[in-house]
């Protein structure tokens, strides 16, 4: 769902949905993965009407791999979304999420791999309007493995993403951000161990990925650390909730301001089913539409 912020900034709300089936045999299956959308718009529809829903797709590697190859396996995947009327602006590649490769980290290409075909796959789903979307993946890798070797080998893979990106900017016209997430025991764990792993990326394709509900329980002053990474000059590219029981609301409305929107994405991932899902999207769909953000599309019904 587009909503409009009081600054004029575009914010997009979205649900966050696995395309993983759970067949291993079969983790490329295009087919079980477009069944996966037809029980999740059921539940969105419920809670959000008839106009145009947003899901932020988690597609595990080999998925992901196969549609990055197969034009035609794209086409048909953005039609059957259109058709359901759902949109797509933002993919998820972040460890727990792809099942094929659960642990890998920026020190090893696979990841470098993933994150590439996952661009390659957005930019043929994303609405014909717009222009840019964005990817989540891991904080780099655990702290304790972070060698030197591991920290080399992550700048590569991040100036060959950064360079990946911009290569597939210029040949279609459209720009992919990747948000990297934070969270405990990682190289990304507080905003000031988080802003000196970052300090040499490319500001312009690559930021950050903020889980609100770990940043209220993992960062001892969240308003505070989210402004010491945006003063840094790192993008919050997407916003998480993932866990509804923890106070995320103070910072999401730092974030989103009267005078201006630090964040372009807004992701509802909780735990649950599709109907829990898409109760809570209604329900912070009211929290931004409380902070003046205006829905530009059908306006989402609580139920």
């Amino acid at each position: 769902m587009r909503l409009r912020h009081p600054s004029g900034r575009l914010v997009h709300l979205s649900c966050g949905l696995s395309l993983d089936h759970g067949d291993g045999d079969h983790a490329d299956d295009v087919t079980a993965a477009v069944a996966r959308l037809d029980i999740a718009n059921a539940a969105l529809r419920a809670h959000c009407g008839t106009g145009v829903r947003t899901v932020s797709l988690r597609l595990p590697a080999r998925l992901a791999a196969r549609l990055a190859d197969d034009g035609r396996a794209r086409s048909w995947l953005r039609a059957e979304i259109d058709a359901r009327g759902l949109e797509v602006l933002t993919l998820g590649g972040a460890p727990g999420q792809d099942t094929d490769e659960p642990d890998l980290d920026w020190s090893e290409p696979a990841r470098l791999r993933h994150t590439l075909a996952l661009a390659r796959v957005l930019v043929d789903l994303l609405p014909f309007e717009e222009v840019r979307g964005a990817l989540m993946t891991c904080g780099l890798g655990r702290a304790e493995e972070w060698d030197e070797a591991h920290q080399r080998a992550g700048a590569r893979h991040l100036s060959r993403l950064s360079g990946g990106l911009a290569d597939l900017a210029w040949r279609v016209g459209r720009a992919v951000r990747v948000g990297f997430e934070p969270g405990p025991g990682g190289v990304l764990d507080s905003p000031e161990q988080t802003v000196a792993a970052l300090s040499r990326i490319d500001k312009d394709r690559l930021g950050l990925c903020l889980d609100l509900s770990a940043v209220v329980r993992d960062w001892a002053a969240p308003l505070a650390g989210i402004d010491r990474l945006t003063d840094a000059g790192l993008s919050v590219i997407t916003a998480r909730i993932t866990d509804p029981s923890i106070a995320w609301q103070p910072v999401l409305r730092h974030l989103l301001a009267a005078d201006t929107a630090r964040t372009e994405y807004v992701d509802i991932d909780i735990p649950g089913t599709d109907e829990e899902r898409g109760a809570a999207l209604a329900y912070v769909l009211e929290e931004l539409t409380a902070l003046g953000l205006v829905a530009e599309q059908q306006p989402c019904t609580a139920p």
